[in-house]
């Protein structure tokens, strides 16, 4: 489903593995379930959010105040080419990808050699160093929706 609307605003040019693991936050939360897109877009990182935003609220998300309440979907801007910036709401590279694994394996799939434009890591190095795909559990019964382009 959000692989399909994705496609509304850019192309996708690959997928990553979908993966589950344990949620971040406070325990007795469902697990989170992973994925990682690369996408091709002609929009501005604040419209490329925005537009994250509008379909995540069309397939049924409503944001609370509890950044770890359950959701039916989280689309997040991770990476923007080699853009650093930090701004209210948004920060690019995501602080996260320095400390979720399920980020920096789905983002290495996509790019093993790509670099970190604040550590200068590689992205797999990155990945590997957080645990890699140990904490993660592939779940190739999972179709993004959108293929790739």
């Amino acid at each position: 489903m959000a692989g399909a609307r994705l496609r509304d605003v850019g192309s996708i040019l690959a997928a990553s593995r979908v993966y589950q693991s344990a949620a971040a936050g406070p325990p007795g939360q469902p697990d989170f379930v992973n994925a990682a897109v690369l996408l091709e877009t002609d929009l501005a990182p604040e419209a490329l959010r925005a537009r994250l935003r509008q379909i995540e609220a069309g397939l049924g998300r409503v944001r609370v105040d509890d950044k770890y309440a359950p959701r039916p979907i989280d689309l997040d801007l991770v990476l923007y080419d080699d853009l650093v910036m930090d701004t209210a709401p948004l920060s690019l590279p995501d602080p996260d990808l320095l400390v979720r694994p399920y980020l920096a394996v789905t983002i290495a799939e996509l790019d093993p050699i790509g670099v970190h434009p604040v550590t200068g890591e590689s992205l797999a190095a990155i990945a590997a160093r957080l645990g890699g795909a140990a904490l993660l559990v592939p779940r190739p019964d999972i179709d993004l929706g959108g293929g790739t382009a």
